[in-house]
């Protein structure tokens, strides 16, 4: 892990957003990307906006136009953990902070059991926000993403927020293909958090659809539940996976025992309108 030396952490809002475009506040760098779901108008005139940078797509395709000086790496606070940012081809800067919820979520379950330590297994993991905070909340946590470009960038994170000394297992593989590896192992966790996309690849290319694969995904996540669980976040941003349709999903996985809570997953700020970002189904114990 190397170490960072960057530009001074700053606190992650939502300006505003309207017009098929929002404006976000990145710590010290101010960004304008697409948002589809924004099909209201623009709570102040967008000709008045003033970003550092704005992400432009053109069919299916897309580029970064730097309108001010922006370091190639900054950081960011996002609910109290730092992650570091850089603007990507694919219009992403490193946080999806619509996914404070679910950390917030495991990080509220652990610390209302304490005296057990929790194993956490968090899958299509990203740049690692729900592992930190499992890990800064006293679980061990075992942090799956395909890619290794990602895996590195969420040790990364794990540096700056001081917790590379934690008991954090960083893996990059094919999802299912090592869950499947897990359930034979005999391995069992008390909480498993994931996020599907809706098209992915795996670390050897392997195709993973979520209309075709998330049934397998699901019942093994079920297998992998330990004899006394405490919680399983499913999350998606797949138009068509509504609230409802992910808790229909987990209720058949999960059975009677425990409860359900469902919602839109949001992307907030300070004064702006909230943007809807994806829906969410939770079980607790």
């Amino acid at each position: 892990t190397r170490p960072l030396t960057l530009m001074a952490t700053g606190i992650y809002d939502l300006l505003d957003s309207g017009g098929g475009r929002k404006l976000e506040k990145f710590g010290e760098v101010v960004l304008e990307r697409p948002c589809a779901q924004a099909v209201w108008s623009a709570q102040q005139d967008p000709e008045r906006w003033k970003p550092n940078g704005a992400f432009i797509r053109t069919g299916s395709e897309g580029k970064w136009q730097l309108r001010q000086s922006v370091p190639a790496e900054w950081t960011c606070e996002v609910d109290g953990l730092s992650f570091l940012l850089r603007a990507t081809d694919f219009g992403h800067v490193g946080v999806f902070p619509e996914h404070r919820r679910a950390w917030r979520w495991v990080t509220d379950t652990i610390q209302s059991q304490p005296g057990r330590t929790l194993k956490v297994l968090n899958l299509f993991a990203y740049s690692g926000g729900a592992t930190l905070a499992a890990a800064r909340a006293g679980a061990t946590v075992v942090h799956l993403d395909a890619s290794k470009k990602m895996v590195q960038w969420a040790r990364d994170n794990a540096a700056l927020n001081k917790l590379s000394d934690r008991p954090i297992r960083w893996i990059c593989d094919d999802v299912t293909k090592f869950l499947d590896r897990e359930l034979r192992r005999g391995n069992r966790y008390d909480a498993i958090l994931l996020d599907p996309p809706s098209f992915g690849r795996g670390k050897r290319l392997e195709l993973f659809k979520i209309d075709t694969h998330l049934s397998k995904l699901l019942s093994q996540c079920q297998a992998l539940l330990s004899d006394q669980p405490a919680c399983l976040f499913l999350s998606c941003h797949t138009p068509g996976y509504t609230p409802l349709v992910l808790d229909h999903l987990v209720r058949q996985m999960m059975g009677s025992q425990g409860r359900i809570e469902t919602g839109e997953m949001q992307l907030t700020g300070t004064d702006a309108l909230a943007i809807p970002s994806g829906a969410y189904a939770a079980w607790r114990a």
